[in-house]
Formats: structure tokens, C-alpha cells, sequence
């Protein structure tokens, strides 16, 4: 008996150690990153918190709850570790059995019946590990699917933290735009004044008229794109886009300066790379699996049953059964197997390419965000000071008007520079902070 089943134990041992080799497919990196604004430490993992708003986290954890696109890529995580169940059921013994009954009456009209049970056993014994790459090709396409997840929901915390910044500077916009179009109907009345009493002529009134139809035309615009971010992020929130969301009335401030941690650290952070490199690894058990095929298979199979009373079924004397061993060697298959194993060879490779264009695209993230935030930040301060600078100016040129020192157009256009000084400086206080929304996306911190 030892010396009958030692061969199958062998082969047994041969297939546990049978798994597709480890391929080097590192990544040059830098010692530090080279924005100049680069800080080299620990990131923080909660970005969330950083920003200190109760109703930006509220809405945040409520997409992460009920956005459809997410649960999607949930249910797309199940789906993958269930086929790797199925590519390597193949490893196991497959056994299947039967029961029937039979009636019938001989030729002297007398009745006869009975019950037959039957059972088929096969099993590949899988020698060189075609079966095992496989499953393990199908296990890390799995856990690539579940780092898609986890990238999946953190670009969903980032856009929508992103659209809610947007909501709050769409509705500052419209503030802004209100209390322009409130100066200009101001000074059409003041112009349309002057014309009466013939102090002015009407080309002034013109202009007034048609700067003022500009204003509310820049209004009706404004109040456009609350209602259009509004929908956007009900949507990401799992709602009806109804437009009725609460709006808010102040943007954030950015918070302090980041820790960017190290260029090599974002190779194991972010969620993309690692999926892209479990991609990797899962092509190349493939290729593995693919050049095990042309190797014989060897199978054993066995087979049995019995056909007697309802009683004797059960009974293993009365059972006959048979056990054979095969051997399959793939002689011609049309080039099938050959062209199996290059086509696992060229996607192995392509794996590998996109391996290394997504760590590049992941460092160009991050550095592009690190020096977007001090140009972001220097072109803040030079708009803060020019909102001060054209609201001094419109003061002045609202006096120097009524004085006849200056002409209606320097008028109108002392008041558009307030206007567009405003816009602006609220749209980079809203850029800040996106930027800053980009960065922590780009480092792969949680929320």
C-alpha cells in the first residue's frame, strides 16, 4: 500500500509548491519630493478632520453611505473573490452522484423495478501548478478589484468635498454679483439723473444701461451655476438632484502646511499603484498557468453504483466500482496553447507598462499639487490686495464723477475691476482649497 500511493503523495507535494515566480518591476524614485513646498514626514491618514467642518464631514460619510457608484464597486469586490473560488475548484476532487428508478414489464406481462444509484469521481491532479497560478491570478485580481474600491472611495470624499467648496463659492458669486448689480442700477439712477437735468449727455445713459444688462446677465450666470453644483452633489450624495440642497454661506479656511511623507512611501499608500501591481502579479500567474498547459495533465477517475430494492442502495456490498488513472498530453491543438501563453506574455508586459505610467502619473500629481499651493497661495495675496485697491478706487471714482473730474467710462470700469477683483479672489480661496482636496487624494490619505 505505501508503495502504491507514494507516486500520488509525491505528486501532491509537487502541486502545493507549484506557484508562478515573483517579478522585479521596481520604480525609480527620488530621495524628496522637488516642489519647494514639499514637507518630508509622516502624512496624516484622516485628511477629513483636517478642515474642521462639521457639515463637510456629514456630507462626506453620507456619499460614502448611499453613493450607487460606490456600492457598485462593493459588489464588484465580492464578484472577484467568488470567480477566484471558481478558477481554483478545479484543485479538488469533483464528485457527482445519481438515483433513478426503473419499470417495466417482460414479455409474460409480469411488472418488475428498480432503484440504481451512481457516482463519478474525477480529479486533475493538478502536478505543475496549472490550476493554482490560476486561482492565484484570479485571488490578486481580487485584490486589485478591492484597492479600485478603495481608490473608488476616495475620489468620492474628494469630489465631493470638492463640490461643496464649489457650492459655497457658487453662492458667494451670486452674492457678489447681486451687490454689483445693486452699485450699477445705483449709478444708472444717478446717471439717468443727470441726463434729465441736462447735465449729461445720453451716451452716458447709454452706457450706464447697457453696463448694468451686462451685470444682470453676470448674475443670472452666478445663480446657473448654484443650481448646476447643486445637483452634482446631491447626485454624489445618493439624492435626488432636486436643486433644494442647504446652502452655505462661508468657505474654510485651507489648513496648515501638509506632510507629504516620501516619494518612495507613495507606492504603498495609494490605492491605484498597489491595484496596478496586483494586476502585475496576476498577469504573470496567468503566464505561468498558460505555459503549464502544454505539460501533461494527469487525472484520476473512478466510478460505481449499484442497481438493486430501494434497501440495498445504501448497502456498499452490493455496489460495483472502478478506479483509473489517465494521462492527457496536449499534442495538436491548432496553435491554440501557444498562442495562450503569448497572448498572457503581451498582457503581462502591458501590466508592466501600465504599472510604471500610473507611478509616474502618481508622482506628477503630487508634485504638481505641492507647487500649485504657493502659486495658488502668492496669487491670493496679490488678489486681496487688488479687492482693496479697485474698491478704494470705485469710492474715488464715485466722487470724482459727480465732481465732472473723470468720464462715465472710467466710472464703469472702476466698478467691473471691483467686480472681477471680488470673483477672482473668491475663486482662489476656492482653488486652495481644492488643490489641497487634490494633494491628500494624490498622497492616498483616508478619510
Amino acid at each position: 500500500m505505501r508503495r502504491k500511493f507514494f507516486p500520488l503523495f509525491m505528486l501532491l507535494v509537487i502541486t502545493s509548491c507549484s506557484t508562478a515566480p515573483k517579478r522585479d518591476i521596481a520604480v525609480s524614485s527620488p530621495n524628496q519630493w522637488t516642489a519647494n513646498s514639499a514637507v518630508s514626514s509622516k502624512i496624516a491618514t484622516q485628511w477629513l478632520n483636517e478642515f474642521s467642518d462639521n457639515t463637510l464631514t456629514a456630507l462626506v460619510h453620507e456619499g460614502l453611505d448611499h453613493n450607487y457608484d460606490l456600492q457598485a464597486a462593493a459588489l464588484r469586490i465580492n464578484a472577484a473573490r467568488e470567480q477566484a473560488i471558481i478558477d481554483g475548484a478545479p484543485r479538488l476532487p469533483h464528485l457527482e452522484a445519481s438515483a433513478g428508478y426503473q419499470h417495466g414489464k417482460n414479455s409474460q406481462n409480469s411488472a418488475s423495478g428498480s432503484f440504481a444509484g451512481l457516482f463519478n469521481l474525477s480529479w486533475e491532479l493538478d502536478v505543475w501548478g496549472r490550476i493554482r497560478n490560476s486561482q492565484q491570478a484570479a485571488e490578486q485580481e481580487a485584490v486589485a478589484v478591492a484597492e479600485d474600491y478603495h481608490a473608488a472611495k476616495l475620489s468620492l470624499a474628494a469630489r465631493t468635498a470638492q463640490s461643496y467648496f464649489d457650492l459655497i463659492e457658487a453662492n458667494l458669486q451670486v452674492a457678489v454679483a447681486e451687490q454689483s448689480m445693486k452699485d450699477r442700477r445705483t449709478i444708472s439712477e444717478l446717471v439717468r439723473g443727470r441726463f434729465e437735468r441736462g447735465l449729461t449727455g445720453g451716451l452716458d445713459l447709454r452706457l450706464v444701461l447697457t453696463d448694468l444688462a451686462n451685470a444682470e446677465a453676470a448674475l443670472a450666470t452666478a445663480r446657473n451655476q448654484v443650481q448646476f453644483v447643486t445637483r452634482h452633489l446631491e447626485v454624489l450624495l445618493g439624492r435626488y438632484p432636486s436643486g433644494a440642497l442647504q446652502q452655505h454661506a462661508k468657505l474654510p479656511m485651507p489648513p496648515a502646511a501638509i506632510a507629504a511623507g516620501l516619494p518612495s512611501e507613495l507606492l504603498t499608500r495609494r490605492p491605484d499603484l498597489i491595484a496596478a501591481l496586483q494586476r502585475v502579479q496576476a498577469t504573470d500567474s496567468r503566464l505561468a498557468s498558460a505555459k503549464q498547459a502544454l505539460l501533461p495533465r494527469i487525472t484520476l477517475t473512478a466510478s460505481g453504483g449499484s442497481s438493486a430494492a430501494l434497501s440495498d442502495i445504501i448497502d456498499p456490498r452490493s455496489a460495483a466500482w472502478n478506479l483509473a488513472t489517465g494521462l492527457l498530453q496536449p499534442i495538436f491543438t491548432g496553435g491554440r496553447l501557444e498562442a495562450n501563453m503569448r497572448l498572457n506574455e503581451a498582457q503581462m508586459k502591458e501590466s508592466v507598462n501600465l504599472y510604471h505610467s500610473t507611478a509616474l502619473n502618481a508622482f506628477r500629481e503630487v508634485e504638481q499639487a505641492l507647487a500649485a499651493e504657493q502659486w495658488l497661495r502668492a496669487q491670493e495675496k496679490a488678489l486681496q490686495e487688488a479687492v482693496e485697491q479697485t474698491e478704494a478706487s470705485r469710492k474715488l471714482a464715485v466722487y470724482s464723477y459727480g465732481q465732472g473730474l473723470i468720464q462715465i467710462l472710467t466710472l464703469l470700469d472702476s466698478y467691473r475691476s471691483t467686480f472681477t477683483a471680488q470673483s477672482d479672489y473668491l475663486t482662489v480661496q476656492r482653488q486652495l482649497l481644492n488643490n489641497r482636496i487634490n494633494l491628500y487624494l494624490a498622497l492616498g490619505g483616508g478619510v
